[in-house]
């Protein structure tokens, strides 16, 4: 993950200063007017005191009170999870729960009825905010605190949480930083580096590419030799889409040594299209798949593996309530799928979302091998903040970067007892980070953090899912961690540690 995903901690220290969240300031026009509404520096100051005590967010943890306010104060688009009364452990079945079901469309009608009648609407489709085929959800616009009390009071409603309001927790500025740089923090700069230097940041291959300078910490040149490239393994990237520009990710993604695989171009943002306005996405696929070629440009780990390319978030910090649905979406397709094995996403947020959270354990429980960046911020933040949101959950593979001494974390990487692996993402010497593609043209940029850790261990998994085509998900998993430095004990901070891919097939 870039620069975004916890920059908005750097707004949430602003609120230290106040430790009561019972400032109150004037309503929003569509909220209740008898009710104060609780500030955002309150809110902002709750949020953090939660992650200092529990290394993570969860809106159940708020009153109704503070929930109402971050909800009138965002979007006001509340997401509500669902279910008959007396259901039980829907986190396990979630992927076989049919919602067109008698029982199931009863449970969505009644909590349906709750809120037109808390809102007095006439009907579902003038408080529906986004449409919802598979998972026990609804996206309502929400504008009343009698609402949300009747909510979560209700036998049937699993969650309600507003999911629009880190798009609006700060409107001000902190250390030169605006709201504005929040939501395009991660994106840009990615042209050709034109400083990389042969021999050193990167090795000419056959045909005519390069290979990244971490890769022999890894061993990947040597299962490349074994002739274990990722044929046969799709993989699906959830980010920002992928530039229309980069042939590597187009037109040659078959070229040299890369041969016979597809790529697909999809998008689950809300009004999106197919096409990277950030750069990211771009990034991603070129660590994970980019073709080994002759064309100069940089080989990925896993250069024939298949690729399914995501567009569901604007950019890496899930701020907004279309991210969350984008996101939600996109595990959604990769759980339909079953010829996508592995998911890699390097994005996130400190709010956990229960609406993602559904659609992870939908692909983890229709076998989907999910890996999740553990986060990537600022040096001052990376030492205090653990593993974000969705890569704290235990369906996923947590993911970070660690330094050339094998010993230390990336600059800006977080670490935690919720990572998993980690991918040698930083020279000690120079500051330099693993090749890439650029947005357009054959020379190779560069990139950094647990956003390029992640993509690359996914990489290495589809190389050990290539070799062993009939293993599942945990015996791949299985693998891996046996191939870690680590094993059989897992580090406090790097999890089982950095993966000889060698040893993985073997």
């Amino acid at each position: 993950m870039k620069t975004k995903t916890l920059i908005v901690l750097a707004f949430l220290g602003l609120a230290t200063a106040c430790s009561r969240t019972e400032q109150i300031t004037t309503p929003p026009p569509a909220a209740d007017t008898l009710q104060p509404v609780i500030s955002k520096t309150a809110i902002n100051n709750f949020v953090q005191q939660q992650l200092k005590a529990h290394d993570q967010f969860e809106w159940r943890m708020a009153s109704d009170e503070i929930v109402w306010s971050a909800l009138v104060q965002g979007d006001s688009i509340l997401s509500v999870g669902y279910q008959p009364a007396g259901f039980q452990d829907i986190n396990k079945k979630i992927h076989i729960i049919d919602i067109n079901s008698s029982e199931w469309k009863a449970a969505r009608e009644q909590v349906l009825q709750l809120i037109i009648e808390q809102e007095q609407k006439v009907n579902a489709q003038s408080i529906t905010a986004f449409e919802e085929k598979v998972l026990p959800v609804i996206d309502v616009k929400v504008s009343k605190l009698s609402t949300i009390k009747a909510l979560r009071k209700s036998l049937q409603v699993r969650y309600a949480e507003p999911t629009g309001y880190g798009a609006v927790m700060n409107t001000g500025s902190n250390n030169g930083k605006t709201a504005s740089d929040i939501s395009s923090s991660g994106c840009g700069d990615n042209t050709a580096n034109t400083a990389l230097v042969a021999g050193q940041d990167y090795t000419v291959i056959t045909p005519a590419a390069k290979q990244s300078w971490n890769y022999t910490y890894h061993n990947i040149n040597a299962v490349w030799n074994a002739g274990i490239t990722g044929a046969g393994v799709k993989v699906m990237i959830i980010d920002t889409g992928v530039s229309p520009d980069q042939e590597n990710l187009g037109s040659d993604i078959n070229q040299g040594l890369s041969a016979g695989r597809t790529v697909e171009k999809l998008v689950t943002y809300p009004g999106g299209s197919i096409d990277d306005g950030c750069g990211h996405g771009t990034k991603m696929a070129g660590v994970l798949g980019g073709p080994r070629g002759t064309d100069g440009n940089t080989a990925g780990v896993a250069y024939n593996a298949n690729l399914v390319l995501v567009h569901a978030a604007q950019d890496v910090f899930l701020l907004g309530s279309s991210e969350i649905k984008g996101v939600a979406d996109a595990y959604v397709l990769a759980g339909n799928r079953s010829d996508i094995k592995i998911v890699s996403m390097s994005m996130g947020t400190i709010f956990s979302s229960s609406q993602i959270s559904d659609a992870i354990r939908y692909a983890n429980n229709n076998g989907k091998l999910l890996f999740c960046a553990a986060g990537t911020s600022f040096d001052w933040t990376a030492g205090w903040v653990g593993v974000i949101f969705p890569g704290n959950m235990s369906e996923v593979m947590a993911v970070t970067g660690i330094k050339d001494n094998l010993t230390e974390r990336c600059g800006t990487c977080h670490t935690g007892s919720a990572v998993d692996f980690t991918v040698v993402m930083e020279k000690v010497s120079t500051g330099r980070t693993v090749l890439s593609l650029a947005m357009d043209g054959d020379g190779p940029s560069t990139v950094g953090g647990s956003s390029a850790a992640t993509a690359s261990c996914a990489g290495i998994a589809a190389l050990v899912w290539s070799k062993f085509p009939a293993y599942t998900k945990d015996q791949v998993i299985d693998k891996m961690a046996r191939a870690a430095n680590y094993y059989p004990n897992r580090n406090g901070s790097f999890g089982w540690g950095k993966v000889n891919a060698l040893a993985a097939i073997q």
